[in-house]
């Protein structure tokens, strides 16, 4: 299987009632991008929007090629271990790892890592694949 281009991953937690001041207090670690209800964000093309619903975002360093297994262990090295904290999270708000990952060939893959797929399934934390081809 041809090597992977380039992948990008985001934790995300988000609700509609989502403080990130408690997602970072309780994962120890600030996020990247935050926002609560309510708030002016500012869009990539220069306006402002208001939130519909809370978020705590943090980025992994993008990778090319594609290492998604060391952006899986590069988020959650970062923040707390314990997966009653995790578990408590995902009882409340909705958590997704979203990915992108960017063929530069018609045909390229990414495997998996057990040890990544337990780690995310231990915290509860839906995974998502966005695949974008040359």
């Amino acid at each position: 299987m041809a090597e992977l281009h380039r992948s990008v991953a985001t934790l995300r937690i988000s609700h509609e009632d989502l403080d990130p001041a408690e997602i970072t207090r309780l994962l120890g670690h600030p996020p990247t991008h935050a926002q609560r209800k309510g708030e002016s964000v500012p869009t990539p093309a220069g306006q402002t929007r208001i939130a519909k619903f809370g978020s705590w975002r943090l980025e992994a360093t993008s990778r090319e090629p594609h290492d998604l297994n060391g952006q899986i262990a590069e988020l959650l090295s970062q923040l707390t271990p314990s997966l009653d904290i995790w578990r408590a999270i995902a009882e409340k708000y909705r958590m997704d790892l979203f990915c992108g990952l960017f063929m530069q060939a018609s045909n390229e893959g990414v495997e998996l890592w057990p040890e990544s797929l337990q780690a995310l399934g231990d915290r509860k934390i839906e995974l998502g694949l966005d695949i974008y081809a040359p």
